[in-house]
Formats: C-alpha cells, sequence, structure tokens
C-alpha cells in the first residue's frame, strides 16, 4: 500500500531549476522530503486522511534561497534599532537616531545600515552630526558595508584609548570627524556586541524577516562568538525557522578546532561551514585592496590611496594553511583587484580547493586571468547581486572607481562562462533575494548580467552547492528535502522582479511563513 503523503503543493507552476529547468505543477512531501513531481492528477492518490493539500492556484513554486552569505545578528540590528537603510539625507538619519533615541531607555543610541554614496552631499556622517542627536549618551552609525562607523563625541571619548590610529579618520586640522574605519570600526562593532538574551532576540527577528522573504537556509558569517549557542538553543527547542550554515571567524579557528568541529559536522537544520576571513576592506569605505589608486575623492585622501589589507597576504596564507590542514573549509573576503590576486595565491596553495569548496566572498574587481584561475582550482564565487545598486552611471563604483573599473565590478556573466561555481547571497545589503535576482538581470553591462534562470540558480542549487548541500538541497527532485518558496507573480513574466510577493516558505516540508490563505 502507498504511503500517503503529509503534503501536496496543487495547482502550480513548479520550476525545479534543474539543467535544464523542468516545469510541472504539482509537489508531494512526506517526513520532510520530495516524494513525487509531476502532474496533480498523477500524485493524487498520494492524499490521505491527514494530508494537506494547498491549491497553489497557479502560483511559482521554486526551491527555497539561501542567502550564502549573510549577517543574521546584523540584520537584526536593523530591526531592533534605528534602521538607517534607505535613508536620502544625513538629516533622515539623524531624525530616525532622534527617533529611536525617544523610544527607548538604553544608554547607547545606535543606527545601522546609512549609505552616504546616494545622498546629494555624498559625505559620511559626521561626530559634529552625530551631537545634534546626543551631547550626553553616545551615539554610534554603521555605514551599510559595515567597514566604517560614525560616533558623536560622547562614543569617540569612550573608546579613545581603543582605537587604532590609523584608521581614524582626522579634518584638516588634526581633530577626529568621527569617522572610523576597518580595525577602529572592528573595535566599535565588539563595544557594542550584545549579551546571549539580545542576541537571542535579533537572531531571531533576523531569520523572521528572512523567511518573509523566501529565504530557507543561511550561511551566517558570525562575529559574535554567541550566535552559535542561540542557533544551536533554537533547534534543540524547535523554534528555528530556517538551516544554518555557521561560517566562523578566523578569531575563532584554534577554539573549533580543539572542541572537534569540522566543515559539514552537525544535524539537519544547524551545521558549521568555514573558516571566514578578512583580506581588504570596502569600496564603499575606500579600504578594499586596489592594483590602482582610488578616484580622488574631495575628501582629504590623497591621489595614492590605493586601500589597505585588513589582513595582510602573509597572515591569510597563515590563516588558509592552518584551516586546510584542520580539514576546514576556507571562505575569504576579497574585493579590490589587489586583494583578489593574493587571495587566488593563498588557496591555490592547499592540498584540494575544488575538493574543500574554498571560496572567495564579493570578488567585485576580479581580471580574466583571476577568473581563470579561480576556474582552474575550483574555487567557488560567492558574490552579491544586490551590489549592483551602486554600478550605474555615476554611482559608488563611477565615483570611487572610475569608468572602467565600474564595468569591472561583479561580472557574473563571465563568472559563469569560465565555469566558476556562483552562489549568490545579500551581505545584508539588504537582504531580499528577489531584490538581488532583479539587479542581476537588470545589470548594466553584458558581462555583469544573467538570465532569470541562471540568477534564481545562484541563489539556490549555487548557494547549495557552496555549502556542500547541493545532494539535498537547491533544485526540486525526488529525494530532496522540501525546502521551497512560493510566489505570487513568475520572475519570468515581469519587468520588476524585486516587486513580487511572497506567498509561502517551507522548511523541511513545514511552511514557516504562509500568506497563501490571505
Amino acid at each position: 500500500m502507498t504511503q500517503a503523503a503529509d503534503l501536496l503543493l496543487t495547482n502550480a507552476e513548479v520550476h525545479t531549476l534543474t539543467e535544464p529547468d523542468t516545469v510541472h505543477d504539482a509537489v508531494a512531501i512526506r517526513d520532510g522530503e520530495i516524494v513525487r513531481v509531476g502532474r496533480t492528477y498523477e500524485i493524487q492518490f498520494l492524499e490521505g486522511v491527514e494530508t494537506d493539500v494547498i491549491d497553489c492556484d497557479g502560483q511559482v513554486v521554486l526551491p527555497g534561497f539561501i542567502d550564502a552569505h549573510t549577517h543574521v545578528e546584523n540584520l537584526g540590528r536593523y530591526l531592533v534599532h534605528a534602521d538607517l537603510s534607505g535613508a536620502t539625507s544625513a538629516d533622515e538619519c539623524l531624525d530616525r537616531l532622534a527617533a529611536r533615541a525617544d523610544e527607548i531607555d538604553d544608554e547607547w543610541i545606535q543606527g545601522f545600515g546609512y549609505d552616504e554614496s546616494e545622498w546629494d552631499d555624498a559625505a559620511y556622517l559626521t561626530r559634529e552630526d552625530l551631537d545634534l542627536v546626543s551631547e550626553e549618551r553616545p551615539v554610534v552609525a554603521l555605514r551599510v558595508d559595515m567597514h566604517a562607523a560614525s560616533l558623536n563625541s560622547v562614543a569617540l571619548e569612550r573608546f579613545a584609548d581603543d582605537l587604532p590610529e590609523a584608521d581614524v579618520r582626522r579634518g584638516p586640522g588634526g581633530e577626529p570627524t568621527g569617522v572610523v574605519v576597518e580595525d577602529a570600526a572592528e573595535t566599535v562593532r565588539k563595544g557594542i556586541a550584545p549579551g546571549y538574551e539580545e542576541t537571542r532576540a535579533l537572531v531571531t527577528a533576523g531569520l523572521e524577516y528572512a523567511v518573509a522573504r523566501g529565504v530557507t537556509g543561511v550561511h551566517d558569517m558570525v562575529r559574535n562568538s554567541k550566535a552559535p549557542r542561540v542557533y544551536r538553543d533554537l533547534d534543540a527547542a524547535g523554534e528555528l525557522p530556517t538551516r544554518v550554515r555557521i561560517n566562523y571567524w578566523a578569531d575563532h579557528l584554534e577554539a573549533v578546532a580543539e572542541v572537534g568541529l569540522t566543515t559539514n559536522a552537525g544535524g539537519e537544520l544547524v551545521r558549521t561551514g568555514a573558516i571566514k576571513t578578512y583580506t581588504d576592506g570596502s569600496i564603499g569605505a575606500r579600504t578594499a585592496k586596489l592594483l590602482e589608486p582610488y578616484e580622488r575623492d574631495g575628501e582629504g585622501v590623497d591621489d595614492a590611496n590605493t586601500g589597505e589589507w585588513v589582513v595582510d597576504p602573509d597572515e591569510l596564507r597563515a590563516i588558509v594553511d592552518r584551516a586546510d590542514a584542520d580539514a576546514f573549509q576556507v571562505t575569504a573576503h576579497a574585493i579590490g583587484d589587489e586583494a583578489i590576486e593574493e587571495t587566488i595565491t593563498a588557496l591555490e596553495r592547499t592540498s584540494d580547493p575544488a575538493g574543500s569548496r574554498h571560496r572567495i566572498e564579493h570578488v567585485e574587481l576580479a581580471t580574466d586571468d583571476h577568473l581563470e584561475r579561480m576556474a582552474a582550482a575550483g574555487i567557488v564565487a560567492s558574490m552579491q547581486p544586490n551590489f549592483h545598486r551602486w554600478a550605474d552611471e555615476g554611482g559608488l563604483y563611477d565615483n570611487r572607481l572610475g569608468d572602467d573599473r565600474r564595468r569591472r565590478t561583479n561580472r557574473f556573466r563571465r563568472v559563469l562562462d569560465a565555469d566558476i561555481p556562483l552562489a549568490f547571497g545579500s551581505d545584508c545589503m539588504p537582504l531580499d533575494p528577489l531584490l538581488g535576482i532583479h539587479h542581476a538581470v537588470t545589470a548594466p553591462t553584458d558581462d555583469q548580467r544573467l538570465s532569470v534562470t541562471e540568477a534564481l540558480r545562484a541563489y539556490t542549487h549555487g548557494a547549495a552547492y557552496a555549502g556542500f548541500d547541493e545532494h539535498r538541497l537547491g533544485t526540486v527532485e525526488v529525494g530532496k528535502r522540501a525546502d521551497l518558496v512560493v510566489l505570487e507573480t513568475s520572475p519570468w513574466e515581469v519587468d520588476r522582479i524585486d516587486e513580487i510577493d511572497v506567498m509561502a516558505t517551507i522548511v523541511d516540508g513545514q511552511p514557516v511563513y504562509d500568506r497563501l490563505e490571505e
């Protein structure tokens, strides 16, 4: 006797996102596994007394989105503290911070996600700006890339003895402007890091936000050592709505190795991922490491500025060698072309880069030679399509890098044509797969642009591959786990993919977000 399914999705437009993509209209799920994909009439015999049946009314069903590079705790901070993303001016940021200050009794006033590159006056928030919010309480505002922070006078005084001098920006008279970058920004982030209970609240809020956008799995680049405990506690309590792959900061490498964790260790929902390291900074903070100088910026940065090392090449090689020797996957942040060069060199030295699925995060300014070497070594390109928000003429990349290098940023088409494994993530700028897919499909140049199917695959199968999960996730096929997303409209049939509504998110056969009955 055939065992009944737990859940049937019928009357749908089911895209498997296999190669080639095939389209069906029904999916049957049992014990969290896909057991049948086909026509509605072919799977109706799997309906039993206790089977839940969802009529999708022609809506699109896809594999669930996997965000291959995100920071869930930071996302929670956007939701809990002052959200500065989307602010169109410094004054709007100050208004949001002041409103938050009025709402809370906390000593610190915190804001996250401002992006001055999109303002008419494209200047970082300064100490003088933030003093207008408060002259008694410390105020901190983190830039969208987290590589720069702005502090008011009280906050500057609190951190005065701990900030590396080289990363403190100063005005013409030598006084701190309130802007700090890289190691100094990291000092600030550590100084305002939350405790366990707040971390749990932030992570919970971030995951709730993620599943509402069709995300069924995250590769979290954890800075806070409390976050892994939070994930495991949520899992044990049956409260974890997504799969989580924990990529540990290189600072934790020895501790992670000593307790016996290895890449892919874990259970159904929570697994250990890679060892994460930096090389350079960001283009927005003018700290990504470039072979040629930045465009002159009018903020006192001289014509010879080529960015800076956050982790220099010698230290990078030591981290890579140690992690690889302990059988860890390595994932390295590298944005500028010089940083990418050094990162590829370090990863090429390892015993089996392809088998270890070593990754480079961002890969924004890769040259043709870099792409050829990544393909030959089997190195994964973990990239963020939403970064194309800055790629238009007159945008951030144009202002920082000039037109030629602007056109060379984030060349997804070239990456795929070189046969490099491509995984998409958001870096929480913002976390929204459909927005990223929209940017990949509408990117400025042919070398940067993908088809709808290719962009969707990078956010599903490609991200699954980057996490050793392609055999259980990333496509809609019999035998795979039932991680699915239901979209109101087909992304193949609209101009604005970013405006499509997510109607349901299913993880391991269980709805974790559901608007289908509305």
